[in-house]
């Protein structure tokens, strides 16, 4: 979005905008910048082709035209319902609000509008042990130590990517906690804080529990890069800095590297369904275990993320007297 584009937008439309960002404290700081990024392209659109209307004054097909913008021009159908989500957002906003003063403003968003179809889904078929064991080794041929430490710390706690990201390089310091459970010896690590996925400017704050078998992926990594005043695990070069990685980073490397050495498609939110599914099929831990690990408030959630293969059980349909 440049400056100039957006410095033409009417001033009704800036300021509603402004004020549904400062009003809205429940959304998350990524769902705040993606509405105002998409809210941003909607209202340059409106700008450039319907003389700058004001929101109160848009009407249903004039929208409809706007989606229609967005997949003449190969928007993918996410990003389109993204930006119908964020548009319909403001518009409940103004109806609820703002309802003293434009009475008769109702949502232009509603159901006669076909939402854009939806993209062929990928089956989601969970990371083997061995697959990703014989991942690791590949990378570890490569010497590509920072995507071991990613990849074992994100398996490990089942980390999503925005959390993965916010991992401190001076967690290697932190002392292990022992403890004994059935007369074994248990040994773990705790992270930094990390925000996690939730409501509100603050979201849910976790400690991530880790093995010692990522705590010395982690160490040697932090070997191998040397010394930077960068503060964060996992980094990228930015015009000869060191800086931390972006979400897109873990995508690109899933999606380049990852997916050749497995043979079939990895993206970062695998890796989650992988240890949830191993856990719970072939491990026999209580879904509960799962649970508390992916931090779900509940199981139902976490349910969804474990694959099971039901064909022992339809077997039993065909089992002869």
């Amino acid at each position: 979005m440049t400056a100039p584009a957006w410095d033409g937008v009417a001033e009704f439309n800036k300021e509603l905008l402004h004020n549904f960002l400062t009003d809205s404290a429940e959304l998350s700081p990524v769902t705040r910048r993606v509405y105002e990024s998409n809210l941003k392209i909607w209202f340059v659109w409106v700008k450039d082709n319907l003389a700058n209307k004001k929101q109160i004054e848009i009407k249903p097909l004039e929208f409809k035209r706007f989606q229609n913008w967005m997949m003449a021009r190969g928007c993918s159908s996410s990003d389109v319902s993204n930006k119908r989500a964020a548009i319909s957002s403001l518009n409940n906003y103004l109806e609820i609000y703002f309802s003293d003063e434009y009475p008769l403003f109702r949502n232009f968003i509603n159901k006669s509008i076909a939402r854009p179809p939806k993209a062929a889904k990928y089956e989601k078929e969970p990371l083997t042990k061995k697959e990703f064991e014989d991942l690791l080794s590949e990378l570890n041929n490569k010497k590509a130590f920072q995507k071991i430490a990613y990849l074992e710390f994100t398996f490990d706690t089942g980390c999503r990517r925005a959390e993965s990201r916010q991992l401190l390089k001076c967690v290697i310091e932190t002392e292990p906690i022992v403890k004994e459970k059935d007369g074994k010896r248990i040994v773990f690590y705790l992270t930094n804080d990390i925000r996690c996925k939730g409501r509100g400017s603050e979201g849910k704050v976790r400690k991530f529990a880790f093995s010692e078998k990522t705590m010395a992926a982690l160490k040697k990594w932090l070997e191998v890069r040397g010394s930077d005043d960068c503060k964060f695990m996992f980094v990228h070069k930015v015009g000869g800095a060191i800086k931390q990685v972006t979400e897109t980073t873990f995508n690109a490397w899933a999606a380049g590297l990852f997916t050749r050495i497995v043979g079939r498609r990895v993206y970062p939110h695998l890796l989650r369904s992988s240890r949830a599914t191993q856990l719970v099929v072939e491990e026999g831990k209580d879904i509960t275990v799962a649970q508390k690990l992916l931090g779900h408030e509940n199981s139902v959630t976490t349910e969804s993320y474990v694959i099971r293969d039901d064909s022992e059980d339809l077997d039993e349909l065909y089992l002869e007297d």
